[in-house]
């Protein structure tokens, strides 16, 4: 039985931003999505939360502690036509040690840091969801301070 092919997948992401508030991306050199731009991130184990899984896939994948944070959101990835189906949520998170580096070249090609308003066209699905979401999550917090300081 293979997760996210014979049953849902449970997935995590880690929405890292750096001091200049990029965003980092790795180029998949795999399936789901391969040669498309992803968060880093990979899958839940039997008994692992979702903070613990984000840590442990962040350090293997890119070889960094990181500190997660708030809940981004939680991405239905359905891909029909490769017949894939995961639920990946994703956390906003920052470095705490380390510089990024890639850790499984077998299963990346490239990683990057980009400007959130010069992001590459292929994005995955699960990216694409967290960049929406961490958009929504930054317009509506500047809203809330904007009503706080008219008090």
């Amino acid at each position: 039985m293979v997760p996210g092919k014979n049953y849902i997948g449970v997935g995590c992401g880690a929405f890292i931003l750096n001091e200049k508030k990029e965003l980092l991306l790795q180029l998949r050199n795999k399936a789901p999505e391969k040669e498309y731009w992803s968060i880093p991130g990979g899958k839940v184990e039997m008994f692992e939360t979702f903070e613990d899984a984000v840590k442990r896939e962040i350090k293997e994948e890119v070889g960094v502690e990181i500190e997660v944070g708030e809940l981004i959101g939680i991405c239905d990835h359905i891909i029909k036509a490769e017949e894939k189906h995961w639920v990946s949520p994703s956390y906003l998170c920052r470095i705490v040690n380390g510089e990024p580096r890639i850790m499984e070249p077998t299963k990346h090609l490239d990683m990057q840091w980009f400007a959130l308003d010069q992001l590459p066209e292929k994005l995955t699905i699960t990216t694409q969801f967290a960049i929406q979401k961490y958009q929504e999550l930054t317009e509506s917090l500047w809203k809330k301070s904007r009503k706080i300081g008219q008090w």
